[in-house]
Parts: C-alpha cells; sequence; structure tokens
C-alpha cells in the first residue's frame, strides 16, 4: 500500500534546489517551497516581488505490475512514462502563457496483475492522493477496472497498454486510448499472409480466454473470414496455462497454413517454444504481445520465423516533418533518440510497451500546453480536437459518444524474429512501405 516511486518527487526537488544554486533562477528557487525556511521565505517574497506564478508540481497517478503476469510489458511501460517525466523536469518544465511553470511527480502502487487490487488503488490515487491526471495500468482487463474509477471521479486518464474496444464503449467522457484498438491488431497479419501465399485458406486461432486476446480474435476470425479464409480451429486457453499439447494436438488434427492468437509474453512465449519443440508443420505463426519484446529472443530457434504486430518499432520513423506534411502538430523527440535516451537510462532495447508509456505521457504534455491549464474540462477539450504525431505515430480519438477516447489513428506494424549471421534479429515485415525484411516464409519446420 505504500507509494514505490514518491523519489522521484524527492529527486525533483533536489534537482530545483541544485538548479537554483547554479543558475540563480527566482522562478527555480520559489519551487523549492518544501526545502529550508529560509528559502521559502526568500521565495515568497521573490513571487510577490515579481508577480510570477507559484510553480506547480502535478502529481500523475498510476499502478504497475510490479509482481504478477503482467510484470515484463507493466515494468517497461512504466519505465517509458517515467524517462518521459524526467526529460521534462530535466528541461524546466512546462511554462504556460501566466508564467506558472509545471514539473511532474508520480504516485504509484503495485497492483500485483490483479483486477481487484486496481480498483482499490485508483480509488485511493483519485481521492487519498488526489492525483491531477491517472494514467492506466498496463492490460486491457486492469485498465478497464481502472477506467471506471477514472470516469467515477472525473480523472483524466491517458491509456497505454490497453488495446480492447470495449473499454471506450461505456459512455465514459474522460479516458483516452494511445494504443491501436484489439479490433484492428492482428488484421494486418492477415493481409501478410494474404500477400505472402495466396494459396493460404486454414487459419487456425488459439488464444488467451482475456478481454484483450478475445476481443482481437474475434475482429480478426471475422476479417479473415470476410477475406476468404476458413477458420478451422478457434479454441481459447485459460490465462494461467503453461501446457500447451492439448491445444497443439487439436492444431495437428485441424492442418492450418496458419496460426494466429497469443494472448501476453509469457503464455504467448510458452506457446512459442512448445510449437517448435513438437515441430508443427505450420507456415507461418503471428502471437500477440510476446514476439515485439526484446527478450522473445531468449528462446533461441522457437523464436525463429514468429512474427507478431507491434505498436511501434525503434525502426519506424514518424518526423516533425511528417507530422506537417499530415496537417498534424508535433511534439517531443525523435525514435532515434528515444532509444538513445531509454538504453542509457535501463541498459536496454525499447519494447513498444516503453515507448507507449512515453507516448501517454507526451499526449498528456500536448494536451497541458495546448489548453494552456490545468483545468480538467480545458484538457478534455484539448485531447478531444487532437491531432498530433509523436515518435510513437498519429494520435486521434473518437468523439462521438458511442466510442469516445477510441483511437482512430494510430496502426500496427508486423515484426518477425529472423537470422543475421549467428543472432536472431527482429525485422519489420509489414506494411511494405515500412518493411526493413521481406517475410521469411514458409516456416521451416
Amino acid at each position: 500500500m505504500k507509494p514505490i516511486q514518491l523519489w522521484s518527487a524527492l529527486v525533483l526537488v533536489l534537482a530545483l534546489v541544485l538548479g537554483a544554486c547554479a543558475s540563480g533562477s527566482t522562478t527555480t528557487t520559489a519551487a523549492t517551497e518544501t526545502t529550508a525556511a529560509t528559502e521559502t521565505t526568500a521565495a515568497t517574497e521573490t513571487t510577490a516581488a515579481t508577480g510570477t506564478p507559484e510553480p506547480r508540481v502535478v502529481t500523475i497517478g498510476f499502478t504497475a505490475s510490479v509482481t504478477g503476469k503482467y510484470n515484463t510489458s507493466s515494468t517497461r511501460q512504466v519505465d517509458g512514462l517515467q524517462l518521459w517525466m524526467d526529460d521534462v523536469n530535466n528541461a524546466g518544465g512546462i511554462t504556460l502563457g501566466d508564467g506558472t511553470v509545471i514539473t511532474f511527480a508520480a504516485v504509484t502502487y503495485d497492483d500485483e496483475s490483479n483486477k481487484d487490487r486496481v480498483q482499490e488503488l485508483y480509488t485511493k490515487l483519485a481521492t487519498d492522493d488526489d492525483a491531477d491526471f491517472l494514467i492506466s495500468p498496463y492490460s486491457s482487463g486492469l485498465t478497464a477496472a481502472s477506467a471506471v474509477i477514472a470516469e467515477q471521479y472525473g480523472k483524466v486518464m491517458i491509456t497505454t497498454g490497453a488495446a480492447s474496444d470495449s473499454v471506450y464503449t461505456q459512455g465514459y467522457t474522460s479516458v483516452y486510448q494511445v494504443y491501436t484498438p484489439s479490433s484492428r491488431y492482428l488484421t494486418s497479419s492477415v493481409d501478410l499472409l494474404t500477400s505472402l501465399d495466396p494459396s493460404a485458406k486454414k487459419i487456425a486461432f488459439v488464444y488467451e480466454n482475456s478481454k484483450f486476446s478475445t476481443g482481437v480474435v474475434e475482429a480478426a476470425k471475422k476479417y479473415a473470414e470476410d477475406n476468404g479464409f476458413d477458420v478451422v480451429l478457434f479454441e481459447g486457453y485459460d490465462p494461467e496455462t503453461t501446457d500447451f499439447n492439448p491445444f497443439i494436438n487439436k492444431i495437428q488434427a485441424a492442418a492450418p497454413d496458419a496460426i494466429l492468437g497469443g494472448g501476453h509474453f509469457q503464455d504467448g512465449s510458452a506457446f512459442a517454444r512448445q510449437l517448435y519443440e513438437k515441430k508443427v508443420p505450420v507456415k507461418f505463426v503471428s502471437l500477440l504481445v510476446a514476439p515485439p519484446e526484446p527478450t522473445f529472443a531468449e528462446l533461441g530457434d522457437a523464436a525463429l520465423g514468429i512474427a507478431g504486430p507491434s505498436q511501434w518499432e525503434p525502426a519506424v520513423k514518424f518526423t516533425e516533418a511528417s507530422a506537417t506534411a499530415a496537417g498534424a502538430d508535433w511534439i517531443g523527440l525523435s525514435s532515434a533518440d528515444f532509444v538513445s535516451e531509454y538504453k542509457a537510462a535501463y541498459g536496454e532495447e525499447p519494447s513498444y510497451h516503453s515507448a507507449g508509456g512515453y507516448a501517454a505521457g507526451l499526449l498528456l504534455q500536448y494536451a497541458i500546453q495546448k489548453a494552456d491549464s490545468l483545468d480538467n474540462d480545458a484538457i478534455k477539450a484539448a485531447l478531444d480536437a487532437t491531432n498530433l504525431v509523436t515518435f510513437f505515430g498519429p494520435l486521434r480519438f473518437d468523439t462521438t459518444a458511442d466510442s469516445h477516447g477510441l483511437q482512430i489513428a494510430h496502426d500496427m506494424v508486423v515484426v518477425q524474429w529472423q537470422k543475421s549471421g549467428d543472432q536472431l534479429v527482429k525485422q519489420i515485415v509489414w506494411p511494405k512501405a515500412g518493411a526493413t525484411a521481406d517475410a521469411v516464409y514458409p516456416l521451416a519446420r
């Protein structure tokens, strides 16, 4: 129940004190209101003399799956968000039109990958902690639980790591999605398969029985059937499944050309490994969430040829020029700078979950700057009117009553693990316009 990242506020205070010592900035000195009484008195006198508004530390509340099944993806999401917060604070914060300087601090708890804990903790964030804004936990299921609380207390929530369409069909007005919706998650894999092999007609869907995965495969199944495929197997598995042999037996009996499905990192990795161990003679495999993660390569040869949809990859380039060409606003850093900063901070390659965390912060920053205010209604109006491109890609929202907050501009790419010498390398194989390599097809099994 204790905050696990209140240290960021302490770090911020220390940074502002050091900055004041170095530059003598009156604004920075005023921000150190929690330090020694003499400094506070001096700051107040300076503020009164200059008419400069008091700086404001804005509290962002969220939970992280420090423990539980979502730990891998959630940790990267939070690392990306924290990197954004550090970048803004280290740059001196955001300055509003009236001169108010805004910096950010986080209040966060371990949700244990547990929906019941999420509801309890987001209630605490909205009430006891009085967080100014909320960021979603990782996963559609946990986000659905937190979105109810955000709406109940009228807190703007930016959701990332949550693709389910259904979160945005509940009549909420305060919840905004960064990710491509689940209904479009696997359709790109169907398009890729069609381009690779027009004779391929049989698809098996094997998927995790979770809110996110079920929404994805139901939409992909309809899309595949509408495009002439026969769905020869449509089978869900329990989220705690570790033995996929019963499902592999059914796959072998159905003899599909392709397998689509999966769920999250742990089950997807286990499924891919057991498909390889059983030498299932399938031409194409595309799984959710797990393949885009850099650590998926630890499966070795079992990862080879496995494809998967990704929200973002380092090689996908969106720039200020592309934003201008699209008639959209631009904010933030380039993909190359994000990758470089992330590696320096955490010693590893960022995944799309990392990028999604950073993009959620950028979106909130954009809305505050666009609204030139911290007023909740002004922020919502700015988000409703968003037409933005960041390194993560385009962002716009459905503003109808039926699907308010649903992401309508961001699209998926498809990645595939391939060999480069002795190394496994993640390549972008779809869409063709952004591909870094041709897809390996059929799988050599």
